[in-house]
C-alpha cells in the first residue's frame, strides 16, 4: 500500500477525495439501478449494474493514473490537433446519435465492435478548455487584437458550441460560462468578452427562432427547453415527465430526514426514471439523509479549494488556466445536479461527477483530473521523474555502447584473421591485390 501511495504523483488530497467519491458512488448506484433492472430484464437483478459501474470506475482511475504521467504542457499541441476531431464526432452525433435509456436526445454514439456508447460533448469540452487555455497563455507574450482573437479563439469556440447546442443546451451553457471564466482569469479584455456575450445571445435567439420556424429542418430540442423553463417558473395542473421526476425527487429528499432510511432502503428509486444518473442526489439524501448529503457537498468543496490552491501554485500561466478550465466545471456541474434535485434549477440532465452511473462522464472527469494532477506535481516529484528519465537514457546509452564495442571487437577479429592469412599465404595476398 505504501508503494502504491508513493506512485500516486501530484496532490494527494485530490487523489483521496476522488477515491472517496468513487467508493461512495457504489451505494446509490447499486441501490438506484433496481428500477432499470426491472424495466430491462424483468428480474430485478442489480448485480450487472454494480459490475458495470465497477468497470467504469476502475477504467476511470486507470485513465487518471496514466494521464497524470503525461507532462501537462504536451496538451498545448494536443488540443489543436484534437479539436477538429471533436468537431467531426459532434457532427456525426448530431445526425447519427444513439438514444440511451429512453432519453429523447441523441447525444451518444456507439463504438463499433466494442459494445459501449460514448458522449462526444464531454470529450469536446475538455479539448476546448485546453485550447482556450493554450491561446490565452500565448497572449502573455503576444499582443492580440479583437479581430485576431475572434478568428483564432472565438470562431473555434462557437463552432464547438454550435455542434453541441441542438441536443444539449445545459452543456452548451456550462461550457460557454467556463470559457468566459477562463478568459477572465487569463486577463482577456472584459470589453471584448462583453461583445462576445452579446453575439452569443443573439446567435442563440436566432437559433431558437429558426428552430421554431422550421422545426423539421434540423434536429433540436427547443420545445423541450421551453417546456422545462415554463414548468420551473409556473404552476401547472398537468404533470409531464420532468414534473414527475422532480416530484419524486422531492419526495425522496423529504423522506430522508437527517440520517436517511439507510443504504439500499430507498423507496422512490422504484419510481424515479433517472435515479442512478441525473437524480442520484435525491436517492443519496433519501438513504443517507442530510448528513450524507452535506458530507458529499463538503468533499466537492474540498476539491474546489484544492483546485484554487493548485491554480495559485501553478508554475506557468497555462498550468493555471488548465486547473481552472478543467477543475471548476466539475464542481459547478456537481452543484447544478444538486440544485436540480431540490428544484432550485430547472431540469438540465447534468450528472453528479464521479458518483452517477455512466462511462463517458466518469472517464472524461478522470481524464481532466489526471491533467490537473500533473500540474500539481511538486518540484521534487518532477526532479525525481527527470532523474528516472535520465537513468533510463543512460542505461540505454550503455547498452548501445556495449553493442558498438562488441561490433568493433568482431570487426577487429576479422581484420586480424585477414592479416594472418596474408602472412601465411603472401602469394595469394599479392594475387588478390
Amino acid at each position: 500500500m505504501k508503494s502504491l501511495v508513493q506512485n500516486l504523483k501530484g496532490d494527494k488530497v485530490i487523489w483521496a477525495m476522488v477515491a472517496l467519491l468513487a467508493l461512495i458512488s457504489f451505494i446509490p448506484v447499486y441501490s438506484a439501478s433496481s428500477n432499470l433492472a426491472y424495466q430491462k430484464h424483468g428480474t430485478g437483478n442489480t448485480l450487472v449494474y454494480l459490475i458495470k459501474h465497477l468497470i467504469h470506475i476502475s477504467a476511470g482511475i486507470w485513465i487518471m493514473f496514466q494521464v497524470q504521467r503525461i507532462p501537462y504542457h504536451y496538451f498545448r499541441s494536443i488540443s489543436r490537433v484534437m479539436l477538429p476531431i471533436a468537431w467531426v464526432l459532434l457532427a456525426y452525433t448530431m445526425f447519427k446519435g444513439t438514444v440511451i435509456d429512453g432519453a429523447n436526445a441523441s447525444r451518444w454514439i456507439s463504438v463499433p465492435f466494442v459494445g459501449i456508447t460514448f458522449q462526444p460533448s464531454a470529450f469536446a469540452a475538455i479539448i476546448l478548455y485546453l485550447f482556450v487555455g493554450r491561446y490565452l497563455s500565448k497572449t502573455e507574450v503576444e499582443d492580440m487584437t479583437f479581430q485576431k482573437s475572434f478568428i483564432e479563439l472565438w470562431i473555434p469556440v462557437f463552432i464547438t458550441l454550435a455542434l453541441i447546442l441542438p441536443a444539449n443546451f445545459s452543456t452548451t451553457a456550462l461550457i460557454f460560462s467556463m470559457v468566459l471564466m477562463l478568459t477572465f482569469v487569463g486577463n482577456y479584455p472584459i470589453r471584448n468578452s462583453a461583445v462576445i456575450v452579446a453575439m452569443g445571445v443573439l446567435a442563440f435567439a436566432f437559433f431558437v427562432l429558426l428552430a421554431k420556424a422550421f422545426p423539421d429542418a434540423f434536429p433540436n430540442r427547443v420545445d423541450t427547453w421551453i417546456s422545462r423553463i415554463e414548468n420551473f417558473t409556473s404552476d401547472k395542473e398537468e404533470m409531464d415527465d420532468d414534473d414527475y421526476q422532480i416530484e419524486k425527487a422531492k419526495t425522496a429528499i423529504a423522506s430522508g430526514g437527517v440520517y436517511g432510511l439507510g443504504p439500499g432502503k430507498s423507496v422512490q428509486k422504484n419510481f424515479l426514471p433517472q435515479s442512478s444518473s441525473d437524480f442520484i442526489f435525491a436517492i443519496i439524501v433519501e438513504e443517507l439523509g442530510l448528513a450524507g448529503a452535506f458530507f458529499i457537498m463538503i468533499i466537492y468543496l474540498i476539491l474546489f479549494i484544492r483546485f484554487v490552491i493548485a491554480s495559485y501554485k501553478a508554475p506557468t500561466i497555462f498550468g493555471k488556466l488548465v486547473v481552472v478550465g478543467l477543475g471548476f466545471p466539475i464542481i459547478f456541474q456537481a452543484f447544478i445536479n444538486m440544485g436540480v434535485a431540490v428544484e432550485l434549477l430547472p431540469t438540465t440532465g447534468q450528472t453528479l461527477p464521479l458518483i452517477s452511473s455512466g462511462g463517458t462522464s466518469i472517464w472524461m472527469t478522470c481524464a481532466a483530473l489526471g491533467i490537473i494532477l500533473n500540474v500539481t506535481k511538486k518540484e521534487e516529484e518532477i526532479a525525481q521523474e527527470n532523474i528516472e528519465k535520465q537513468q533510463r537514457e543512460e542505461a540505454l546509452q550503455r547498452l548501445i555502447d556495449r553493442e558498438l564495442e562488441e561490433q568493433n571487437r568482431i570487426e577487429e577479429e576479422i581484420d586480424s584473421d585477414y592479416s594472418i592469412e596474408e602472412k601465411v599465404n603472401p602469394m595469394t595476398a599479392v594475387m588478390d591485390k
